[in-house]
Order: structure tokens, then sequence, then C-alpha cells
């Protein structure tokens, strides 16, 4: 990962591959952020008509190189577009620092260091800024041949390119000052963390089956003192897990559920996460058309956003007990595969019809929600690559929150807002749930064709515990990004709903949320 430091020193002397500053989109044309003076002041005053001259406005993303100017050690200018310009007094949007970081971190992609002298009014600043670094520096290269021995000589190239950017000195930051100190810490661990959810999803489904993400997930607790219990086939059975074996079924690998639990010995409150972590989805029997299982391995970026989130909060201390709970099966059509028509007995007791197996990740999460509820934790929220219609509804970059508890529902969306994660809450319509009435068991696992977010939403509720606060996060669009990077977001797995899921712990653990 990007190594990160906090420097005093000025621009024009830093040793360094590149200067990166921030540019804003003013009525009249671009102009120069704080943090860049001392850039500026090389040019005379001009940085920005230089930069409109080279077609630069300060929108948001844009990446614009230039020479440095005479004198300074680092031969290239990076100005990236922060967007509008903000109100006089005010400061730049958080997510718009984060994602112009991003931006310039990949546009440096080869480079060895990099002095960011964007806009850092305080150590929250910095702690965002570093965040897009880290993020935005991201590259998945474990199935490309790392590097090539050229015949005769010692040079190497990346198979893929460059390698990501290597070093970031965030310039303004304050080295000796405990509260930039931290902001960069947190930012270190929450990254670091994520990127792990994005190679998580972005891994083959060969490689990366129930009994292999267990693996990962023991291995991470073990480092980082989580105690972790992994149910497998026959535990499964034992326990009666009807939803999560009916799903696991038509597959050769078998699934699993695994437990993680971070606890703190200051703790007052405490969460639980459960995550949808189908490794591919074929739809089963009722199984996909065809192009729409190409990117079906990242049906497991729910259970890899609660991996993630709970080892985060393990790393930063937070002072709140915090379970996760990873629902792991991998849906296939055999002859030993659940049938549309079956009846699937579940953790809770309840037998679902099983309509269409395709709804398969409700399935996995009725036993997982049902098994978490059982700790009895002050709130529960789930993260799953539900519906097809949350992408309908939302699009490719905003995720959708459901939930028992109308104030719950608002503070995990202002949670996600905070930590710059598009997401909008939605309703559970209570006369939706007459849909999934069966015949011949105590619900089936599909409702009304409209509104069909909503339907899997009212199905997950049936089996969460009473009296327990629930959210649902459905996080099928931006889960994956099939589009070209933007941002500090890659193409392929984006780990969705971690810095969410982090947020909401902190806010627990400070009293601020329930």
């Amino acid at each position: 990962m990007t190594a990160l430091t906090l420097s005093t020193a000025a621009a024009p002397g830093l040793r360094a591959d590149a200067i990166v500053i921030g540019v804003a989109k003013g009525a009249n044309g671009p102009s120069v952020a704080p943090g860049a003076e001392a850039v500026d002041k090389a040019y005379d005053g001009r940085l920005a008509g230089v930069l409109e001259t080279l077609g630069a406005s300060g929108a948001e993303g844009e990446v614009t190189k230039l020479p440095a100017p005479s004198g300074f050690k680092a031969p290239v200018v990076v100005a990236v577009g922060l967007g509008a310009e903000p109100e006089k007094d005010a400061g730049f949007d958080p997510e718009a620092l984060r994602r112009a970081a991003g931006a310039a971190a990949r546009a440096l992609a080869g480079a060895k260091k990099a002095a960011f002298a964007l806009p850092l009014a305080e150590a929250a600043d910095a702690g965002v800024v570093a965040e897009g670094v880290l993020l935005g520096a991201y590259s998945f290269d474990a199935y490309k041949e790392s590097a090539k021995e050229t015949k005769g000589a010692k040079a190497k190239a990346k198979a893929n390119g460059k390698d990501p950017l290597a070093e970031a000195a965030l310039l303004g930051g304050k080295p000796r000052d405990k509260a930039y100190k931290a902001a960069i810490e947190r930012a270190a661990a929450v990254a670091e963390e994520l990127n792990r959810a994005r190679d998580l999803v972005n891994t083959p489904p060969n490689d990366l089956n129930p009994e292999a993400f267990a693996a990962v997930a023991q291995a991470a607790a073990k480092e980082h003192g989580i105690k972790v219990q992994v149910l497998d086939e026959k535990a499964l059975t034992k326990g009666g897990y009807g939803g999560i074996l009916g799903v696991g079924a038509g597959s050769a690998s078998g699934p699993r559920l695994v437990k993680l639990s971070y606890t703190s010995p200051k703790a007052k409150k405490s969460l639980a996460f459960v995550g949808k972590g189908i490794t591919y989805d074929s739809g089963g029997i009722s199984l996909k058309p065809a192009g729409h299982n190409e990117t079906m391995k990242c049906d497991m970026a729910g259970a890899a956003a609660v991996f993630a989130a709970v080892v985060a909060a393990a790393r930063l201390g937070l002072e709140v007990n915090v379970t996760g709970w990873l629902a792991l099966a991998e849906n296939m059509p055999s002859g030993s595969a659940t049938r549309p028509g079956d009846v699937l007995r579940m953790y809770s007791g309840k037998t679902v019809e099983v309509l269409n197996t395709d709804a398969e990740g409700r399935l996995v999460l009725a036993d997982a929600l049902w098994a978490a509820s059982q700790d009895k934790p002050d709130a529960i929220i789930d993260v799953a690559t539900l519906t097809g219609a949350m992408m309908l509804a939302l699009g490719s970059r905003t995720y959708g929150i459901m939930a028992n508890d109308d104030a719950f529902r608002a503070a995990v969306h202002e949670a996600a807002e905070e930590s710059g994660e598009p997401a909008w809450p939605m309703p559970l319509p209570e006369h939706l749930r007459k849909g999934m009435d069966s015949p011949t068991a105590d619900i089936a696992n599909m409702g009304e064709r409209m509104g069909g977010g909503l339907v899997a939403g009212l199905f997950l509720r049936e089996f969460v515990g009473e009296g327990i606060t629930w959210a649902h996060l459905d996080i099928a669009g931006p889960a994956f990004n099939e589009g070209g990077p933007f941002g500090y977001t890659p193409k392929g797995g984006t780990g969705t709903a971690v810095r969410t899921l982090v947020r909401v712990a902190e806010r627990v653990a400070l009293g601020d949320l329930g």
C-alpha cells in the first residue's frame, strides 16, 4: 500500500516526482485552491491562467499535468479538479478532496513519490486526502505476471503497466499534532481493509469458494485478535441452517457460516453486521441468462464489506462490540441443487417456499440474521448485492437503505454521507408483504415483481429477532464497477459499505447513534 507521511516542507524544495495541487471551478474560470500558494507564486501568480490556457476548468476529477517552475526539485505539477469553488469562508467538501486525491493518485501510477499540496484546513481534511490517495492508488495484480526480465538486462516491466504510487507526502500536515496523526492512522486502517475487501471481490471464484473465504477470515482474525467461529456443512446441518444449506446444495464447494467477534473492554453497545457471501452466483436451477454471469464473482461483496469493517474496528480499537456474520455459499445447478418449488426449513424454524433459486441471497441472509439475533445486539445491519431492482431504482453508484426503524435508517444514511458513500433511504411498504404469502410454506422467497428490492427487504425483516433494530443495505449497484475508474473508485470491486459500517461503529462507540 502507498506509504503516507505528513510534511511541513515547502513545495519548491521537496524532492518528489510530482507536486499535486487543487483547482476549483470558479465563476470566472479555474482558481488555485489553498495549499498551493508557493506553487502559484513560482508562476508569478498566473497559474490559474496557465491552467485555463491548457484547457483546465477545475471540474471534479479533471487532471492536468504541466512542467514545474524553474527551481522546483519536482519536475511536474499535477493540477486536479475539486469541482465548484466553495462559498466564502467555507471549506471544500470532504468528498471532493477525497475524490481529487484519488484521481491524482491514479494519474501518478509509476511514480515513487508525490507531494500533495491540497487544502488541509484541519486534521479531518488530512484524513480524507489520505484516504483518497490510498483508495485511488489501488490496483489488483494477483493474476497478472508481475514482471518480466529482459534478456541481458535488469530492466523490468509490469505486465499491466505501472506500479501504484509508492509514497505520498501531505504538505501542510502537522507531523507532531496528535489529531493529524490520528486522522492518518485511521485513514490507513480503513483504506487497507477496504482494499482487502476489493481484493476478495476481484478474486475469481475458482480460487475464492466458501472454504477459502473462511480461511482468509480466520487468518485475519488471528492477526488482529478477533474471535472466529466457522460452521461447516456438518455443523450447519446439525444446527438446522436450511437456508444456507439449500443455496449451497448444488455446489461441490460446501457452504460456511463465519462468525467474527471483536470485543472492547470499554464497550457499552453491541453491533452485528451480516454479509451476503455468494462466492459465485449462477442462479442455480433458475439459471441466469447469457451476459449476466460474467461478474457474479462479486456476489460476495456484502460479506467482504462486513469482514473488512470488523477488522477495521479491531485495528482502530473502537469502544463497541462488533460481530460480523459471513453467510458463504456457491449457488450452482446440479442434480443435488435446490429446485423451484422446494421448501426449506430455516434456522429460525420458519419454512420458505423457493419459487426462484436466483433469489438466493435472502435465503442465506435469513439464517445469518436469525443467528445474529440470538446474541441480542443493540442493532443489526446486513449488507448484500441483493437485487437488480435496486440498480434499476438507484443506478450503479448509489445503494439503498431499508430499516425497521425510521430514526435508525436516517442515522445509517447520515453515516454513509459522512463517509462519502452515496446511499438513499428506501421504504418497506406493508402492502408488498402479502405477495410473499405461500399456500405451502410460511413464506415464499419471491413476491411482486414491481418493487422487488423492497420485497427482498420485507423478506429479510421476517428473520430479525423481535425488538432488535435493523437496517438492510442493498449494494447491488455500486459494489462492482463495470465502467472506467473515477475519483478513488477503480474498475471492478469497490469496497462499498465498508466506510459506512465503520462510521456507524464509531458513532455508536461515541454514543452518537442509538
